[in-house]
């Protein structure tokens, strides 16, 4: 436990150094890494406290540029990230604001970072309940998954996500469609320990969706 807390101690630290001394564009990169980090690396109350600062990083990041796209992206991933993680009615709360920063992003370019507004905006139509308790609906989210498809056809999450919503709507064929597409996805670059992890879910996905075709044969 106590290695964990110095890794996240090195995390933050960098993020909070570099913000002062860098643009725009490597600003955002440190926040891409940490996330990566933070999601898939960190576990409990390690991982709610370094979502916790990263969230601050991600407010002064829109708060130093407003009229970018991509920072109201990443505000938005972060807290929908973050609300997965948490849970419960503070859940709730952050969704809602992870839903305004991405619709935000969408009102200022849609098609930044390939569509990624759309494409996390319509996760979280599918995974928040729907009316009268949140804002969640599978029909919003179909279309926002679709708006995302013809801006980035070919990319890795669009077609995981996509692919996840499609599994549990019992549309096992497309689903693995679009697994397959994600797996062919071409490499990003500064993202590499986001890809992997994110391979790994679409290789779990992969064999849960092959055993449902399986057992309706």
């Amino acid at each position: 436990m106590k290695a964990i807390y110095i890794v996240l101690a090195i995390i933050l630290l960098v993020s909070a150094s570099g913000f002062a001394k860098t643009d725009f564009n490597h600003q955002l990169a440190m926040v891409q890494k940490s996330w990566a980090s933070v999601n898939y690396e960190l576990q409990d109350d390690a991982q709610e406290k370094a979502f916790e600062a990263l969230l601050k990083d991600c407010q002064a990041l829109v708060a130093e540029y407003p009229k970018k796209a991509q920072s109201h992206i990443w505000y938005g991933i972060v807290q929908s990230s973050y609300a997965g993680v948490k849970g419960g009615l503070g859940a709730l709360g952050l969704a809602k604001a992870a839903k305004s920063e991405l619709e935000a992003a969408i009102a200022i370019d849609e098609s930044a970072l390939g569509g990624s507004a759309l494409t996390s905006l319509g996760t979280l139509y599918s995974k928040v309940p729907g009316w009268p308790i949140g804002f969640g609906s599978d029909k919003e989210a179909e279309k926002l998954f679709h708006r995302a498809l013809k801006i980035n056809p070919s990319g890795l999450d669009i077609n995981y996500f996509y692919a996840e919503f499609l599994y549990h709507e019992k549309n096992y064929k497309k689903a693995l469609k679009h697994l397959q597409l994600a797996k062919q996805a071409s490499a990003r670059e500064g993202r590499e320990k986001a890809d992997f992890y994110r391979q790994q879910e679409v290789d779990m996905l992969i064999a849960k969706v092959e055993k449902k075709l399986t057992h309706k044969r």
